[in-house]
């Protein structure tokens, strides 16, 4: 990412993949890469600038069996992504802080709407999904989150955790009753205290912070976090980066 000068427009790449792994024969994760406001594939090509009203970018991990998960997962972000484009893109009364509340709302959103899905059709009963957003609006960057997905900063080949997990494990690491190396070993690490979609209300966290130019942003299911560290996905982040030039 470029950090914006005397008015000029953020500036970044974008690369997404999504991947089974070698233990299931289905995906549950769902990515999403929007320009609110207009419609263009940042995935491909670049550097793309980040239009007025902003742009987003989701993970969302799906939970509740093949069908289940693959749903609520694509339901989400779709429901996400639609909420900005009829609330905030087309609102003329825009700032910094209303695009916060407006991805607090949106992730909100979701989570009624998958609930009363699953509510409505006992066949996918109890599915849910992560969620992960993050928006970049004027040089800032805004993280979402419910459930364990975690985006990362690498800035100056060093990676920072943004999110903080909302899991079992990461309470007793809270408490003092676990190392975060125990936690990552525990057969008890995939167990998370809130999803989108099991229950009708949810707490959505919510950070932002200022964005500077060669920063790159990783967001990621525990399918990557639970096999790579923080300091090897630097080490990746430097390398494609050389690559590129």
């Amino acid at each position: 990412m470029s950090q914006p000068r005397g008015g000029e427009p953020v500036s970044v790449f974008v690369r997404a993949r999504t991947d089974p792994g070698r233990t299931r024969d289905h995906n549950e994760d769902s990515f999403l890469v929007a320009d609110l406001g207009q419609e263009r594939d940042l995935t491909r090509g670049g550097p793309h600038r980040i239009g007025e009203l902003g742009s987003v970018f989701l993970v969302a991990d799906g939970m509740g069996g093949a069908a289940a998960g693959e749903l609520a997962s694509s339901m989400a972000a779709d429901s996400i992504v639609k909420y900005l484009g009829e609330h905030w893109s087309r609102d003329g009364a825009r700032s910094p802080d209303r695009f916060a509340e407006s991805l607090r709302t949106a992730v909100e959103q979701a989570n009624e709407q998958l609930h009363t899905y699953a509510m409505e059709n006992p066949d996918v009963r109890g599915m849910g999904t992560t969620a992960t957003v993050a928006g970049i609006l004027d040089g800032d960057l805004y993280l979402a989150q419910v459930g364990d997905s975690r985006g990362y900063l690498v800035r100056k080949g060093v990676a920072t955790q943004l999110t903080r997990d909302q899991s079992l494990m990461q309470r007793l690491v809270d408490a003092g009753e676990l190392t975060e190396e125990e936690a990552a070993q525990s057969e008890r690490r995939n167990i998370i205290l809130q999803a989108l979609g099991p229950d009708p209300k949810i707490r959505v966290d919510l950070s932002r912070q200022s964005i500077h130019r060669g920063d790159t942003l990783v967001i990621c299911s525990d399918g990557l976090t639970g096999q790579v560290k923080r300091e090897e996905i630097a080490d990746l982040v430097a390398y494609l980066l050389s690559l590129r030039g």
